[in-house]
């Protein structure tokens, strides 16, 4: 899987999030902002983690 598409998978298939329903063009578009920084954050949690640990 390539790392942008694996981004994706995460938001879908982890989160459950499959369908999207219309609430406007802001409001969509900041749930996909949110949602996609949280993927990152998500994907990169061993990295983040290991820098916290002694």
């Amino acid at each position: 899987m390539l790392a942008v598409e694996q981004g994706f998978a995460v938001v879908k298939r982890l989160w459950g999030f499959t369908k999207v329903r219309y609430r406007g063009l802001a409001k969509n578009a900041n749930w996909a902002f949110v949602a996609l920084a949280l993927t990152n954050v998500y994907l990169s949690r061993k990295r983040l983690m290991a820098q916290v640990r002694p």
